[in-house]
């Protein structure tokens, strides 16, 4: 079936929100279970403002849920095809890293 170009553009959003180093790194964080921006803050190397634009940006491309619980906002993974995506291309990159190096004259 192909995609239509309302659909290609849907699919290509999708892709751009995993396109950013500190996106990854916060859905690997959250793969373990549901955390706040403090905590996902805390396991990082980055600022509070730049986990905030970055899961502002996961919650509206669809690929995290948040919830308020007190002063806290808590986010986790919306679709378990999040993780699903990633381990594929995890895999993939690690076949690659095993393939020999090529030969060299």
């Amino acid at each position: 079936m192909k995609l239509d170009s309302q659909q290609l553009e849907r699919v290509a959003n999708l892709f751009r929100a995993f396109s950013e180093a500190t996106r990854l790194a916060i859905v690997q964080e959250l793969k373990l279970g549901e955390l706040s921006v403090s905590e996902i803050v805390g396991r990082l190397s980055t600022s509070q403002a730049n986990v905030s634009k970055q899961l502002k940006l996961l919650h509206d491309s669809g690929l995290v849920s948040r919830r308020k619980l007190g002063t806290q906002v808590l986010y986790k993974i919306a679709d378990p095809m999040v993780l699903e995506l990633c381990a594929l291309v995890c895999d993939k990159l690690n076949r690659d890293a095993m393939k020999p190096a090529a030969l060299k004259f």
